[in-house]
């Protein structure tokens, strides 16, 4: 029997990057997965990959900033396939990489609505579901700053602080109902989240450093999709309030060794690509 036989997921952001290797992972352990995106035909695209690698997966064009398009994604899973089991809220944004005042508003907005307002739209929707039925699994994606400050990208990573310390409250809050209350932070993944940044002018050459921290730390999304997968599991079962971390000591350790291993014997690793657009400084 597959890892989630007959379960239900919600993953928004599920169109691309690491929401749709999760999908898809999911997928291949016999869940239904329902995908949400932003953009109809992005959602559409990764529903027919889905279901042409043999899975189950219908999908909704969803803003999660959006509270009632929130509820219409969740209405779209119990339709499809009668049940929800598990929800993953992935959908993420960042800001340009620069000051904080130095950056358009919206911007930052922007961001504040995705990664604060939509984890808490996704959470409190998932959990109207989950605490009736008393039984479920809600996953909330981290990321760098969740446990301390970063410069220069505040919008992102102020944001995951709040997303950490509220998954945490929620856990506590719902510890006797059932319901299992997760997070995970995926490390650095190689996606276009990460090749694909803009920057304030000015601050473009701060970046250069990050394609060397990507090459010796990244993972391609496979290998936090699998955290999550064990994540929704039965092996989590009654451990609700888990942070789990993908970059661990150990694998930095491992990384390390063999970032040894290759100045040792002269191998050459590919960087990634990096491509920094501009963005106006509003100061």
């Amino acid at each position: 029997m597959r890892t989630l036989e007959n379960q239900v997921a919600v993953i928004t952001g599920g169109s691309r990057g690491l929401g749709l290797a999760i999908a898809e992972t999911y997928a291949r352990e016999g869940a239904a997965v329902v995908i949400a995106s932003r953009s109809a035909r992005s959602v559409e695209a990764a529903v027919q990959s889905i279901r042409a690698q043999g899975g189950r997966a219908t999908g909704l064009a969803c803003d999660v900033g959006d509270l009632a398009q929130v509820e219409a994604l969740a209405a779209h899973a119990v339709s499809a396939f009668g049940r929800l089991d598990i929800w993953v809220n992935n959908a993420g944004l960042s800001a340009p990489y620069g000051p904080t005042a130095h950056l358009p508003s919206d911007e930052f907005q922007r961001v504040i609505g995705t990664n604060i307002v939509g984890v808490y739209n996704g959470s409190v929707t998932a959990l109207r579901h989950f605490v009736p039925q008393r039984r479920g699994k809600l996953i909330n994606l981290l990321g760098r700053g969740d446990n301390q400050p970063v410069p220069f990208q505040n919008a992102y990573a102020s944001s995951k602080t709040w997303v950490r310390a509220f998954t945490t409250a929620l856990a506590r809050e719902y510890a006797d109902c059932g319901v299992g209350v997760y997070a995970i932070n995926p490390g650095l993944v190689t996606t276009e989240m990460l090749s694909q940044v803009q920057a304030v002018v000015g601050y473009e050459a701060k970046l250069n450093p990050l394609k060397t921290v990507v090459r010796i730390l990244g993972n391609p999304p496979e290998v936090p999709a699998a955290r999550a997968l064990w994540i929704a599991s039965a092996a989590t079962d009654g451990r609700t309030g888990l942070n789990v971390q993908v970059i661990t000591p150990a694998f930095l350790l491992s990384r390390g060794v063999r970032a040894a291993w290759r100045w040792v014997t002269r191998t050459q690793e590919l960087e990634m690509p990096l491509n920094v657009e501009t963005v106006k400084s509003v100061i």
